[in-house]
Protein backbone atom coordinates (compact mmCIF):
# COMPACT_ATOMS: atom_id res chain seq x y z
CA UNK A 1 0.00 0.00 0.00
CA UNK A 2 1.31 3.44 -0.95
CA UNK A 3 1.71 5.79 1.99
CA UNK A 4 0.06 9.22 2.06
CA UNK A 5 3.49 10.81 1.95
CA UNK A 6 4.32 8.98 -1.28
CA UNK A 7 0.92 9.91 -2.69
CA UNK A 8 1.57 13.59 -1.95
CA UNK A 9 4.98 13.42 -3.62
CA UNK A 10 3.44 11.88 -6.73
CA UNK A 11 1.00 14.77 -7.04
CA UNK A 12 3.58 17.43 -6.20
CA UNK A 13 5.67 16.33 -9.18
CA UNK A 14 2.73 16.82 -11.55
CA UNK A 15 3.06 20.27 -13.09
CA UNK A 16 1.44 19.85 -16.52
CA UNK A 17 -1.44 17.97 -18.16
CA UNK A 18 1.08 15.57 -19.71
CA UNK A 19 2.35 14.68 -16.23
CA UNK A 20 -1.21 13.95 -15.11
CA UNK A 21 -1.84 11.80 -18.18
CA UNK A 22 1.32 9.81 -17.46
CA UNK A 23 0.23 9.35 -13.85
CA UNK A 24 -3.29 8.23 -14.73
CA UNK A 25 -2.51 4.55 -15.66
CA UNK A 26 -0.58 4.12 -12.40
CA UNK A 27 -3.50 5.53 -10.40
CA UNK A 28 -5.94 3.11 -12.05
CA UNK A 29 -3.58 0.13 -11.64
CA UNK A 30 -3.01 0.78 -7.93
CA UNK A 31 -6.67 1.76 -7.32
CA UNK A 32 -5.58 4.99 -5.67
CA UNK A 33 -8.66 6.69 -7.10
CA UNK A 34 -10.75 4.44 -4.80
CA UNK A 35 -9.35 6.29 -1.80
CA UNK A 36 -11.34 9.38 -0.77
CA UNK A 37 -8.30 11.29 0.50
CA UNK A 38 -6.25 10.70 -2.66
CA UNK A 39 -9.16 11.48 -4.99
CA UNK A 40 -9.65 14.82 -3.21
CA UNK A 41 -5.95 15.68 -3.53
CA UNK A 42 -5.87 14.56 -7.18
CA UNK A 43 -8.80 16.79 -8.12
CA UNK A 44 -7.30 19.69 -6.16
CA UNK A 45 -3.95 19.34 -7.95
CA UNK A 46 -5.35 18.77 -11.45
CA UNK A 47 -7.92 21.61 -11.18
CA UNK A 48 -5.07 24.13 -10.95
CA UNK A 49 -3.40 22.59 -14.03
CA UNK A 50 -6.35 21.69 -16.26
CA UNK A 51 -9.94 22.19 -15.13
CA UNK A 52 -11.13 20.04 -18.03
CA UNK A 53 -8.92 17.13 -16.88
CA UNK A 54 -10.08 17.59 -13.28
CA UNK A 55 -13.71 17.44 -14.42
CA UNK A 56 -12.99 14.21 -16.29
CA UNK A 57 -11.53 12.66 -13.13
CA UNK A 58 -14.52 13.90 -11.14
CA UNK A 59 -17.11 12.54 -13.59
CA UNK A 60 -15.37 9.19 -14.10
CA UNK A 61 -14.52 8.57 -10.46
CA UNK A 62 -15.16 4.95 -9.37
CA UNK A 63 -16.41 6.25 -6.00
CA UNK A 64 -18.76 9.07 -5.09
CA UNK A 65 -16.64 12.23 -4.88
CA UNK A 66 -16.49 13.69 -1.36
CA UNK A 67 -17.75 17.20 -0.57
CA UNK A 68 -14.18 18.51 -0.70
CA UNK A 69 -13.98 17.50 -4.37
CA UNK A 70 -17.32 19.18 -5.12
CA UNK A 71 -16.15 22.37 -3.40
CA UNK A 72 -12.84 22.31 -5.29
CA UNK A 73 -14.58 22.08 -8.66
CA UNK A 74 -17.12 24.79 -7.82
CA UNK A 75 -14.36 27.05 -6.55
CA UNK A 76 -12.36 26.75 -9.79
CA UNK A 77 -15.41 27.22 -12.02
CA UNK A 78 -16.44 30.33 -10.05
CA UNK A 79 -13.06 31.93 -10.90
CA UNK A 80 -12.97 30.98 -14.58
CA UNK A 81 -14.86 32.28 -17.60
CA UNK A 82 -17.59 29.67 -17.08
CA UNK A 83 -19.01 30.49 -13.60
CA UNK A 84 -22.35 29.02 -14.66
CA UNK A 85 -20.77 25.57 -14.39
CA UNK A 86 -20.27 26.21 -10.68
CA UNK A 87 -24.02 26.85 -10.31
CA UNK A 88 -24.83 23.68 -12.27
CA UNK A 89 -22.54 21.63 -10.03
CA UNK A 90 -24.23 23.07 -6.94
CA UNK A 91 -27.62 21.97 -8.29
CA UNK A 92 -26.22 18.47 -8.90
CA UNK A 93 -24.73 18.44 -5.39
CA UNK A 94 -28.18 19.05 -3.89
CA UNK A 95 -29.36 15.84 -5.60
CA UNK A 96 -26.81 13.75 -3.70
CA UNK A 97 -26.75 12.70 -0.07
CA UNK A 98 -24.05 15.29 0.68
CA UNK A 99 -24.94 18.57 2.40
CA UNK A 100 -23.30 21.90 1.50
CA UNK A 101 -21.05 23.31 4.20
CA UNK A 102 -19.80 26.81 4.99
CA UNK A 103 -17.16 26.50 2.26
CA UNK A 104 -19.68 25.54 -0.45
CA UNK A 105 -21.95 28.59 -0.32
CA UNK A 106 -19.33 31.31 -1.05
CA UNK A 107 -18.31 29.55 -4.28
CA UNK A 108 -21.83 29.31 -5.71
CA UNK A 109 -22.66 32.85 -4.53
CA UNK A 110 -19.58 34.21 -6.28
CA UNK A 111 -20.56 32.32 -9.45
CA UNK A 112 -24.13 33.69 -9.22
CA UNK A 113 -22.81 37.25 -8.98
CA UNK A 114 -20.45 36.82 -11.91
CA UNK A 115 -23.27 35.26 -13.98
CA UNK A 116 -25.79 37.98 -13.04
CA UNK A 117 -28.06 35.25 -11.63
CA UNK A 118 -29.67 37.19 -8.81
CA UNK A 119 -32.52 34.67 -8.54
CA UNK A 120 -30.13 31.78 -7.94
CA UNK A 121 -28.12 33.90 -5.50
CA UNK A 122 -31.32 34.79 -3.63
CA UNK A 123 -32.30 31.12 -3.38
CA UNK A 124 -28.86 30.25 -2.04
CA UNK A 125 -29.23 33.11 0.46
CA UNK A 126 -32.47 31.50 1.67
CA UNK A 127 -30.66 28.18 2.09
CA UNK A 128 -27.94 29.94 4.09
CA UNK A 129 -30.58 31.32 6.46
CA UNK A 130 -32.37 27.96 6.79
CA UNK A 131 -29.17 26.05 7.52
CA UNK A 132 -28.01 28.61 10.05
CA UNK A 133 -24.86 29.71 8.25
CA UNK A 134 -25.81 33.39 8.29
CA UNK A 135 -23.38 33.87 11.21
CA UNK A 136 -20.41 33.12 8.94
CA UNK A 137 -18.70 36.38 7.94
CA UNK A 138 -17.17 34.89 4.79
CA UNK A 139 -20.61 33.87 3.50
CA UNK A 140 -22.09 37.28 4.38
CA UNK A 141 -19.22 39.11 2.69
CA UNK A 142 -19.77 37.03 -0.45
CA UNK A 143 -23.50 37.78 -0.31
CA UNK A 144 -22.71 41.52 -0.24
CA UNK A 145 -20.51 41.19 -3.32
CA UNK A 146 -22.98 38.90 -5.09
CA UNK A 147 -25.90 41.32 -4.73
CA UNK A 148 -23.63 44.22 -5.67
CA UNK A 149 -22.50 42.33 -8.77
CA UNK A 150 -26.14 41.88 -9.77
CA UNK A 151 -26.89 45.57 -9.26
CA UNK A 152 -29.08 44.98 -6.17
CA UNK A 153 -27.33 47.37 -3.82
CA UNK A 154 -30.31 47.47 -1.44
CA UNK A 155 -29.89 43.78 -0.62
CA UNK A 156 -26.13 44.26 -0.20
CA UNK A 157 -26.83 47.02 2.28
CA UNK A 158 -29.36 44.87 4.14
CA UNK A 159 -26.89 42.00 4.57
CA UNK A 160 -24.20 44.46 5.69
CA UNK A 161 -26.50 46.13 8.25
CA UNK A 162 -27.58 42.77 9.70
CA UNK A 163 -24.03 41.56 10.32
CA UNK A 164 -23.27 41.37 14.03
CA UNK A 165 -19.52 41.61 13.41
CA UNK A 166 -17.76 43.25 10.47
CA UNK A 167 -14.15 42.86 9.46
CA UNK A 168 -12.11 44.73 6.87
CA UNK A 169 -13.43 42.37 4.17
CA UNK A 170 -17.02 43.28 5.07
CA UNK A 171 -16.35 47.01 4.75
CA UNK A 172 -14.35 46.50 1.54
CA UNK A 173 -17.14 44.35 0.07
CA UNK A 174 -19.75 47.02 0.80
CA UNK A 175 -17.59 49.75 -0.73
CA UNK A 176 -16.95 47.59 -3.81
CA UNK A 177 -20.69 46.87 -4.13
CA UNK A 178 -21.50 50.60 -4.21
CA UNK A 179 -18.75 51.22 -6.78
CA UNK A 180 -20.03 48.36 -8.94
CA UNK A 181 -23.56 49.81 -8.78
CA UNK A 182 -22.25 53.21 -9.90
CA UNK A 183 -22.79 54.84 -6.51
CA UNK A 184 -19.29 56.22 -5.84
CA UNK A 185 -20.46 58.88 -3.39
CA UNK A 186 -22.12 56.21 -1.23
CA UNK A 187 -18.91 54.19 -1.38
CA UNK A 188 -16.98 57.12 0.07
CA UNK A 189 -19.60 57.55 2.81
CA UNK A 190 -19.17 53.89 3.79
CA UNK A 191 -15.42 54.47 3.92
CA UNK A 192 -15.98 57.36 6.33
CA UNK A 193 -18.05 55.04 8.55
CA UNK A 194 -15.25 52.50 8.31
CA UNK A 195 -12.74 55.01 9.66
CA UNK A 196 -15.13 55.94 12.48
CA UNK A 197 -15.37 52.21 13.34
CA UNK A 198 -11.55 52.16 13.61
CA UNK A 199 -11.21 49.56 10.85
CA UNK A 200 -7.96 49.95 8.91
CA UNK A 201 -8.36 49.70 5.12
CA UNK A 202 -6.34 47.16 3.17
CA UNK A 203 -5.17 47.22 -0.44
CA UNK A 204 -8.50 45.77 -1.66
CA UNK A 205 -10.35 48.64 0.04
CA UNK A 206 -8.04 51.17 -1.57
CA UNK A 207 -8.60 49.71 -5.06
CA UNK A 208 -12.36 50.25 -4.69
CA UNK A 209 -11.85 53.76 -3.26
CA UNK A 210 -9.64 54.71 -6.19
CA UNK A 211 -12.33 53.42 -8.57
CA UNK A 212 -14.83 55.69 -6.78
CA UNK A 213 -12.45 58.66 -7.20
CA UNK A 214 -12.10 57.81 -10.89
CA UNK A 215 -15.88 57.76 -11.37
CA UNK A 216 -16.20 61.14 -9.63
CA UNK A 217 -13.04 62.52 -11.34
CA UNK A 218 -11.96 63.49 -7.83
CA UNK A 219 -8.20 63.62 -8.27
CA UNK A 220 -7.74 65.48 -4.97
CA UNK A 221 -9.11 62.57 -2.95
CA UNK A 222 -7.24 60.16 -5.21
CA UNK A 223 -3.99 61.92 -4.35
CA UNK A 224 -4.81 61.60 -0.65
CA UNK A 225 -5.23 57.84 -1.07
CA UNK A 226 -1.96 57.69 -2.99
CA UNK A 227 -0.27 59.55 -0.13
CA UNK A 228 -1.79 57.07 2.35
CA UNK A 229 -0.34 54.18 0.34
CA UNK A 230 3.14 55.73 0.35
CA UNK A 231 3.22 56.81 4.01
CA UNK A 232 1.97 53.43 5.25
CA UNK A 233 4.37 51.43 3.09
CA UNK A 234 1.56 49.52 1.36
CA UNK A 235 2.87 47.34 -1.47
CA UNK A 236 1.68 48.66 -4.82
CA UNK A 237 0.73 45.32 -6.36
CA UNK A 238 -0.60 45.10 -9.91
CA UNK A 239 -4.30 45.68 -9.04
CA UNK A 240 -3.55 48.68 -6.82
CA UNK A 241 -1.04 50.09 -9.29
CA UNK A 242 -3.54 49.75 -12.13
CA UNK A 243 -6.25 51.49 -10.07
CA UNK A 244 -3.83 54.34 -9.30
CA UNK A 245 -2.72 54.91 -12.87
CA UNK A 246 -6.33 54.70 -14.08
CA UNK A 247 -7.40 57.32 -11.54
CA UNK A 248 -4.66 59.77 -12.60
CA UNK A 249 -4.99 59.10 -16.33
CA UNK A 250 -8.79 59.33 -16.47
CA UNK A 251 -8.68 62.54 -14.45
CA UNK A 252 -6.39 63.98 -17.16
CA UNK A 253 -3.12 63.71 -15.19
CA UNK A 254 -1.40 61.61 -17.83
CA UNK A 255 2.16 62.40 -16.68
CA UNK A 256 1.49 61.07 -13.17
CA UNK A 257 -0.33 58.11 -14.70
CA UNK A 258 2.73 57.24 -16.77
CA UNK A 259 4.94 57.54 -13.69
CA UNK A 260 2.82 54.97 -11.89
CA UNK A 261 2.76 52.78 -15.01
CA UNK A 262 6.56 52.81 -15.33
CA UNK A 263 7.06 52.17 -11.60
CA UNK A 264 4.95 49.00 -11.50
CA UNK A 265 7.29 46.03 -11.81
CA UNK A 266 4.73 43.62 -13.23
CA UNK A 267 2.25 45.11 -15.68
CA UNK A 268 -0.87 43.08 -16.32
CA UNK A 269 -2.83 43.18 -19.57
CA UNK A 270 -5.33 45.42 -17.78
CA UNK A 271 -2.57 47.90 -16.89
CA UNK A 272 -1.55 48.23 -20.55
CA UNK A 273 -5.17 48.42 -21.72
CA UNK A 274 -6.02 51.18 -19.22
CA UNK A 275 -3.10 53.32 -20.39
CA UNK A 276 -3.93 52.76 -24.06
CA UNK A 277 -7.56 53.67 -23.41
CA UNK A 278 -6.66 56.82 -21.46
CA UNK A 279 -4.23 57.97 -24.15
CA UNK A 280 -7.00 57.56 -26.71
CA UNK A 281 -9.49 59.46 -24.54
CA UNK A 282 -7.00 62.31 -24.12
CA UNK A 283 -6.45 62.71 -27.86
CA UNK A 284 -3.03 61.03 -27.91
CA UNK A 285 -3.81 58.37 -30.48
CA UNK A 286 -0.30 58.00 -31.89
CA UNK A 287 1.06 57.29 -28.41
CA UNK A 288 -1.75 54.79 -27.85
CA UNK A 289 -0.72 52.91 -31.00
CA UNK A 290 2.92 52.97 -29.93
CA UNK A 291 2.04 51.62 -26.48
CA UNK A 292 -0.06 48.86 -28.05
CA UNK A 293 3.00 47.77 -30.05
CA UNK A 294 5.13 47.84 -26.88
CA UNK A 295 2.55 45.64 -25.17
CA UNK A 296 2.75 43.04 -27.92
CA UNK A 297 6.55 43.17 -27.86
CA UNK A 298 6.43 42.53 -24.10
CA UNK A 299 4.81 39.19 -24.89
CA UNK A 300 1.27 40.02 -23.80
CA UNK A 301 -1.61 38.90 -25.99
CA UNK A 302 -4.25 41.63 -26.40
CA UNK A 303 -7.83 40.73 -25.59
CA UNK A 304 -11.20 42.09 -26.67
CA UNK A 305 -10.92 45.17 -24.41
CA UNK A 306 -7.42 45.96 -25.67
CA UNK A 307 -8.66 46.03 -29.24
CA UNK A 308 -11.67 48.15 -28.26
CA UNK A 309 -9.25 50.73 -26.85
CA UNK A 310 -6.95 50.77 -29.87
CA UNK A 311 -9.87 50.93 -32.34
CA UNK A 312 -11.29 53.83 -30.33
CA UNK A 313 -7.94 55.61 -30.63
CA UNK A 314 -7.92 55.08 -34.39
CA UNK A 315 -11.48 56.42 -34.62
CA UNK A 316 -10.76 59.61 -32.65
CA UNK A 317 -7.56 60.33 -34.58
CA UNK A 318 -9.01 59.57 -38.02
CA UNK A 319 -6.52 56.72 -38.56
CA UNK A 320 -8.77 54.70 -40.87
CA UNK A 321 -6.13 52.46 -42.45
CA UNK A 322 -4.62 51.65 -39.06
CA UNK A 323 -8.07 50.90 -37.66
CA UNK A 324 -8.79 48.44 -40.45
CA UNK A 325 -5.39 46.84 -39.84
CA UNK A 326 -6.07 46.31 -36.13
CA UNK A 327 -9.59 45.01 -36.74
CA UNK A 328 -8.29 42.43 -39.23
CA UNK A 329 -5.44 41.54 -36.89
CA UNK A 330 -7.88 40.96 -34.04
CA UNK A 331 -9.92 38.54 -36.14
CA UNK A 332 -7.25 36.77 -38.20
CA UNK A 333 -4.20 36.77 -35.89
CA UNK A 334 -5.73 36.59 -32.41
CA UNK A 335 -8.96 34.79 -33.38
CA UNK A 336 -11.10 37.20 -31.36
CA UNK A 337 -14.73 37.33 -32.43
CA UNK A 338 -15.77 40.98 -32.91
CA UNK A 339 -18.29 42.21 -30.35
CA UNK A 340 -20.75 45.11 -30.52
CA UNK A 341 -18.18 47.65 -29.28
CA UNK A 342 -15.69 46.66 -32.02
CA UNK A 343 -18.28 47.14 -34.76
CA UNK A 344 -19.28 50.39 -33.08
CA UNK A 345 -15.70 51.67 -33.25
CA UNK A 346 -15.48 50.79 -36.95
CA UNK A 347 -18.79 52.53 -37.78
CA UNK A 348 -17.71 55.59 -35.80
CA UNK A 349 -14.27 55.61 -37.44
CA UNK A 350 -15.64 55.45 -40.99
CA UNK A 351 -18.39 57.93 -40.14
CA UNK A 352 -15.98 60.52 -38.71
CA UNK A 353 -13.83 60.16 -41.84
CA UNK A 354 -16.85 60.82 -44.07
CA UNK A 355 -16.84 57.31 -45.52
CA UNK A 356 -20.57 56.86 -45.01
CA UNK A 357 -20.96 53.96 -47.47
CA UNK A 358 -18.24 52.00 -45.68
CA UNK A 359 -19.87 52.67 -42.29
CA UNK A 360 -23.20 51.51 -43.68
CA UNK A 361 -21.57 48.38 -45.09
CA UNK A 362 -20.20 47.49 -41.64
CA UNK A 363 -23.68 47.82 -40.12
CA UNK A 364 -25.28 45.74 -42.88
CA UNK A 365 -22.74 42.91 -42.66
CA UNK A 366 -22.29 42.67 -38.88
CA UNK A 367 -23.99 39.55 -37.44
CA UNK A 368 -25.69 41.60 -34.70
CA UNK A 369 -28.48 44.15 -34.89
CA UNK A 370 -26.86 47.56 -34.30
CA UNK A 371 -27.54 49.06 -30.88
CA UNK A 372 -28.55 52.65 -30.19
CA UNK A 373 -24.95 53.85 -29.82
CA UNK A 374 -23.99 52.61 -33.29
CA UNK A 375 -27.16 54.00 -34.84
CA UNK A 376 -26.63 57.43 -33.29
CA UNK A 377 -23.00 57.43 -34.42
CA UNK A 378 -23.97 56.58 -38.00
CA UNK A 379 -26.91 59.00 -38.25
CA UNK A 380 -24.77 61.79 -36.73
CA UNK A 381 -22.11 61.11 -39.38
CA UNK A 382 -24.77 61.31 -42.12
CA UNK A 383 -25.97 64.63 -40.73
CA UNK A 384 -22.48 66.08 -40.27
CA UNK A 385 -21.37 65.17 -43.78
CA UNK A 386 -24.71 65.93 -45.45
CA UNK A 387 -24.77 62.50 -47.04
CA UNK A 388 -26.84 59.36 -46.61
CA UNK A 389 -27.31 55.92 -48.17
CA UNK A 390 -30.69 55.66 -49.85
CA UNK A 391 -31.77 52.45 -48.06
CA UNK A 392 -31.00 53.70 -44.55
CA UNK A 393 -34.20 55.60 -43.69
CA UNK A 394 -35.44 52.65 -41.61
CA UNK A 395 -32.50 53.13 -39.24
CA UNK A 396 -34.13 56.21 -37.74
CA UNK A 397 -37.25 54.19 -36.96
CA UNK A 398 -35.10 51.39 -35.48
CA UNK A 399 -33.37 53.91 -33.21
CA UNK A 400 -36.72 55.19 -31.93
CA UNK A 401 -37.86 51.60 -31.37
CA UNK A 402 -34.80 50.79 -29.24
CA UNK A 403 -34.85 54.04 -27.22
CA UNK A 404 -38.26 55.71 -27.60
CA UNK A 405 -37.86 58.04 -24.61
CA UNK A 406 -34.62 59.80 -25.56
CA UNK A 407 -35.23 63.21 -27.12
CA UNK A 408 -31.89 63.28 -28.95
CA UNK A 409 -32.97 60.24 -30.98
CA UNK A 410 -35.97 62.11 -32.39
CA UNK A 411 -33.82 65.08 -33.35
CA UNK A 412 -31.29 62.83 -35.10
CA UNK A 413 -33.98 60.85 -36.93
CA UNK A 414 -35.67 64.07 -38.00
CA UNK A 415 -32.39 65.39 -39.43
CA UNK A 416 -31.97 62.14 -41.39
CA UNK A 417 -35.46 62.39 -42.85
CA UNK A 418 -34.80 66.03 -43.73
CA UNK A 419 -31.64 65.03 -45.61
CA UNK A 420 -33.68 62.41 -47.47
CA UNK A 421 -36.35 64.95 -48.35
CA UNK A 422 -39.07 63.22 -46.29
CA UNK A 423 -40.43 66.40 -44.74
CA UNK A 424 -43.73 64.82 -43.72
CA UNK A 425 -41.88 62.22 -41.64
CA UNK A 426 -39.86 65.01 -40.04
CA UNK A 427 -43.05 66.82 -39.03
CA UNK A 428 -44.52 63.55 -37.72
CA UNK A 429 -41.50 63.07 -35.46
CA UNK A 430 -41.81 66.58 -34.05
CA UNK A 431 -45.49 65.94 -33.36
CA UNK A 432 -44.61 62.62 -31.62
CA UNK A 433 -42.07 64.43 -29.41
CA UNK A 434 -44.69 66.96 -28.40
CA UNK A 435 -47.35 64.31 -27.85
CA UNK A 436 -45.07 62.14 -25.65
CA UNK A 437 -43.62 65.10 -23.82
CA UNK A 438 -40.11 64.10 -24.89
CA UNK A 439 -37.51 66.87 -24.91
CA UNK A 440 -33.91 66.98 -26.01
CA UNK A 441 -31.71 67.61 -23.00
CA UNK A 442 -29.29 70.49 -23.75
CA UNK A 443 -25.62 69.54 -23.84
CA UNK A 444 -23.45 70.76 -20.98
CA UNK A 445 -19.91 70.57 -19.68
CA UNK A 446 -18.11 71.48 -16.47
CA UNK A 447 -14.63 72.57 -15.52
CA UNK A 448 -12.92 71.95 -12.20
CA UNK A 449 -10.48 74.66 -11.15
CA UNK A 450 -7.83 74.49 -8.48
CA UNK A 451 -9.92 76.64 -6.10
CA UNK A 452 -13.29 74.91 -6.50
Amino acid sequence: MISRLSQSRLLQRSKTTDHLLQLQPFIIKTALDHQVHFLSKLILTSSSISLQFARQIFDESPISPPLFAWNTMMKEYSKKSVPLESVKMFVNLLRTELKPDKYTYPFVLKASGRSWMAGVGGNVHSMVLKTGFDWDSHICNTLIRMYGGCGLIGFSNQVFDEMSERDVVSWSSMIAAYVNCNCPTNALMVFQDMIVAHEKPNSITLVSLLSACTSLLNVKLGKSIHSYILTNGIECHVELGTALLEMYAKCGHMLEGFRIFDSVNYKSLQSWTVMISCLADNGRGEEALSLFTRMEEAGLQPDSKSFSSILCACSHMGLVEEGQHYFNKMVKVYNIKPAMEHYGCMVDMFGRAGRIEKAYQVMKTMPLEPNSVILRSYISACRNHGHFVCEDNHLGQLLLKIEPDLGANYVLSASMFSLSGYWSDTNDLRFMMKEKGVKKVPGHSWVQTSNV
